[in-house]
């Protein structure tokens, strides 16, 4: 199936959003439900908006949403991939389009996400800090990454 790489726009915010829930249900084990309800609408409302939105679509680009990420400042500050499209190679195209198109080398990862650590590991990125907290002083700590 052909997968289309594009510019996410604001109409594509609510299946994102829902995109990032499932997702994030998925691979944040570690989160409680109360910050999921947290932060979902400051996903949908805030987040999303926020950064260079890059989206993979199944067939054509009105298709269904398999995968997005968001880049500011050199920083990927999001990257989600649908769970039926997990190891698919979805998370791999969008961080590449961040890295070659956009600049990125920078990434903040979820310490207790394994999977997601393993998966900046394996392309590149190199550990240079950790914080206790995350961004909004949550309970999560932070893998500061770099591309090397």
């Amino acid at each position: 199936m052909p997968v289309i790489i594009a510019p996410g726009r604001p109409e594509d915010y609510p299946a994102l959003t829902e995109l990032w829930e499932a997702s994030v249900r998925a691979t944040h084990h570690f989160v409680a439900e109360a910050d999921i309800h947290y932060f979902k609408p400051l996903v949908r409302d805030v987040y999303l908006g926020a950064v260079t939105l890059t989206c993979a679509f199944d067939d054509h680009r009105e298709g269904r949403a398999l995968g997005f990420s968001g880049v500011a400042e050199g920083k990927i500050e999001m990257l989600f991939v649908a769970p039926p499209a997990f190891g698919r190679g979805i998370g791999t195209r969008l961080l590449r389009h961040a890295v070659n198109t956009l600049g990125a080398r920078e990434v903040d990862v979820n310490e207790q996400n394994a999977r997601a650590v393993g998966f900046y590991l394996r392309r590149g990125f190199v550990v240079v800090g950790r914080s206790e907290v995350d961004g909004t002083g949550r309970p999560y700590p932070l893998l500061h990454m770099l591309l090397v």
